[in-house]
């Protein structure tokens, strides 16, 4: 599932299918590849990141469809030079179609600066295995503490 070094997970790795979800998903944004990403998404997906009013959603509605996913992307993936995500716990009861991931992502800038956003993100994925459903909570104020200049 995971196709990429910058992603550490130490945490249950059983193929339950939204954790499946989630690691492609991770994959996808650390390679940059929005193509790829969308196609852990399903059409009529939703995407919170992070819930809640925020710089990439004013009005807290989430991201709509494939359309609304891949504007969510130029606003707050394609400026990140690369992610660095560090999984330390996973949540996935089999037979669900949930899980919650608890970790860590390190976002740096092309010019070397970089910050830290400690978050929980759940997937609920649909019977095809894709995302119809992923909402990260995290707090921006926490994130932005964290910038280190280059």
């Amino acid at each position: 599932m995971i196709t990429s070094d910058a992603i550490v997970w130490n945490a249950p790795n059983d193929p339950h299918p939204a954790r499946a979800a989630s690691q492609r998903s991770y994959s996808a944004v650390a390679k940059g590849d929005l193509a790829e990403w969308l196609t852990v998404y399903a059409e009529d997906a939703v995407l919170e990141d992070p819930v809640g009013p925020s710089m990439f959603d004013p009005e807290g509605r989430g991201h709509h469809g494939h359309a609304g996913i891949s504007a969510f992307w130029e606003k707050a993936i394609a400026p990140i030079a690369t992610f660095e995500f560090q999984i330390d716990d996973s949540f996935a009861n089999p037979g669900s179609n949930t899980c919650a991931n608890i970790g860590r992502i390190r976002t740096s800038f092309p010019d070397g600066s970089h910050t830290t956003t400690d978050l929980i993100m759940v997937y609920v994925v649909d019977d095809d295995g894709r995302v119809k459903s992923m909402k990260a909570f995290w707090e921006p104020d926490r994130t932005m503490a964290s910038f280190t200049p280059a």
